[in-house]
This record gives structure tokens, C-alpha cells and sequence, in this order.
């Protein structure tokens, strides 16, 4: 059985995403209310899987937890593509003529906001969770009020969908890392299928620091499929930079590493994995 670490609850966009990557396997999931609950359940439980997501199509990079993958103890193992699709939701006995308000996660309701400024009569409300919102709305028996998350989630608080597929852009996915404590690592993949890295590295305060590290990535032929900047704090206008390339071949993804140390700082893998393929 697999222990995995989530942020939110049973039927959140998290559970999703676990359950498909494992899901030839029985998973347990540990339900936490911050993404720095997931990793430290982690420090204190190694034998325990986190799963986070790091970025969506349309919302962006979640900035904070590129800070928590750095600082944690943890390798990445794995990355999966969760399409997502929102749904409206409520009580069993309401109806949309019933309805004055709409709670979920501010993320969901910016991707489904063409579908809100249809109804300008639901008050928009700011919750934790996407599938908290509806737990919350079914344990406190909350008529009038809806949900926007996952279908999935209806069964699960006994709620009534009024309508799928409510985002604004079909193309929504959010890219999720699986990460574990090192000592697991080599159980949960097989570093030989490797053909995606995650790094992180400082550089000098100077002209044509990053532009060299690239030159030096592109002539070992590895693809940059990702990089994000963030400050250094304490060190101003110092970036941390962290970069995701994809590799055909093993061994010069590890030369072109190694090529590119002495123009880097604190240089850190943060996991070498398969790449994850869009789930529909």
C-alpha cells in the first residue's frame, strides 16, 4: 500500500491525480490543510509519498512550493498532467433558483470565471479547497449554497451536479510532482527510464550568466521545457532559477550537468524521473 500525502480531502484534484499515477496499486491517503502539512508529514514519516502540484496552464507556477521542494529532504519520482474539468454543484433538494452563492478554491474560480459573469446573482466566496468546499456545504446542510470542483466529489458528499465542464478553457491541466524521501526513491522508479530532470541553481550577479548555462544545456541537447526565477531572499536582486530539461540520453544529460556546475551556485537535482504524459 502506498501512504500518500495530499493537500486537501477525499474527492480533491489531488486525490485524482494520486489515484491515476498508483493506480495499480491501494493507496492511503494522509489529508493535509497546507502544502507544508504534506512535507512535513513527510520529515517525519520518510516511508510516506507527498504529491503537489507545481503548476496549471492557466493559473501559473505555484511559486511557494518550488521554495518547499528545495529546502524539503525529498527527491522528485514522478510528475503527472491532471486534466481538469470543474463542475457546479449543491444540495440535493436545490435548484439554481435556489442558489445565492458559489465557494471554491480561487484558482477554480478564476478558470471558471466566463461561466460566473453568466450568473451575477451567485456571490463568489473564497474557500481552502476545492471538494472542501462541497464537504463543508453538505455537512452543515448549506441550502442556497454551491460548489465548484470535481464531479467526483458529488458522489462522494451526496451532492447534486447542475452542470459539468464549467471552465472557461478546456485545455486545463495542472502538473503534479510525486516526491519521496530519498532512501525511497530507487523503489519508486527506475532511474534508468529517467528522461526528466528538475534542478535548481544561483548564479553570479553578472552579464551573460544565464545565457551561458543555456548555451551549454542546448549544446548536450537538452530540451528546456521549464524555468521559473525566484528572489533570493535577503540577497537582492539574486535569483534562484529552476529548470526542468528533458533527455534522450542519460549520459549526456549527466555532462551536460556537470558542464554547467562551475558556472552555477548551489547548484541542486532535485529529482531525475519519466515524464509524466497528459491524462484526458
Amino acid at each position: 500500500m502506498k501512504r500518500i500525502a495530499i493537500q486537501g480531502i477525499v474527492g480533491s484534484y489531488h486525490d485524482i491525480a494520486a489515484h491515476q499515477f498508483f493506480a495499480q496499486e491501494e493507496v492511503e491517503l494522509i489529508c493535509c490543510d497546507t502544502f507544508e502539512e504534506v512535507f512535513d508529514t513527510m520529515r517525519s514519516d520518510p516511508t510516506a509519498i507527498g504529491m503537489a502540484a507545481i503548476e496549471n496552464t492557466i493559473a501559473g507556477s505555484l511559486l511557494h512550493n518550488y521554495e518547499l521542494l528545495r529546502e524539503a529532504p525529498v527527491t522528485i519520482v514522478g510528475e503527472h498532467k491532471l486534466r481538469i474539468r470543474h463542475s457546479i454543484m449543491c444540495l440535493p433538494e436545490d435548484s439554481w433558483d435556489d442558489l445565492v452563492e458559489v465557494h471554491s478554491h480561487p484558482v477554480a474560480l478564476m478558470q471558471c470565471r466566463e461561466f460566473l459573469s453568466r450568473h451575477p446573482q451567485l456571490k463568489v466566496v473564497e474557500a481552502d479547497d476545492t471538494a472542501g468546499a462541497a464537504a463543508d456545504i453538505a455537512m452543515q446542510q448549506r441550502h442556497g449554497v454551491a460548489a465548484i470542483c470535481s464531479a467526483s466529489a458529488a458522489s462522494i458528499y451526496g451532492m447534486k451536479v447542475l452542470e459539468e465542464g464549467i471552465e472557461t478553457n478546456k485545455h486545463n491541466f495542472t502538473r503534479f510532482l510525486v516526491v519521496a524521501s530519498p532512501a525511497r526513491a530507487n523503489l519508486l522508479r527506475d532511474i534508468r527510464q529517467a528522461d526528466k530532470a528538475s534542478i535548481v541553481f544561483a548564479l553570479p550577479h553578472s552579464e551573460g550568466s544565464l545565457s551561458q548555462v543555456l548555451s551549454v544545456l542546448s549544446f548536450y541537447r537538452l530540451n528546456l521545457t521549464k524555468i521559473q526565477s525566484l528572489p533570493i531572499i535577503g540577497r537582492e536582486w539574486e535569483y534562484l532559477f529552476y529548470v526542468d530539461v528533458q533527455f534522450n540520453d542519460y549520459t549526456r544529460y549527466s555532462q551536460g550537468i556537470d558542464a554547467i556546475r562551475p558556472l552555477t551556485s548551489d547548484l541542486k537535482i532535485l529529482g531525475e524521473y519519466q515524464h509524466g504524459k497528459e491524462s484526458i
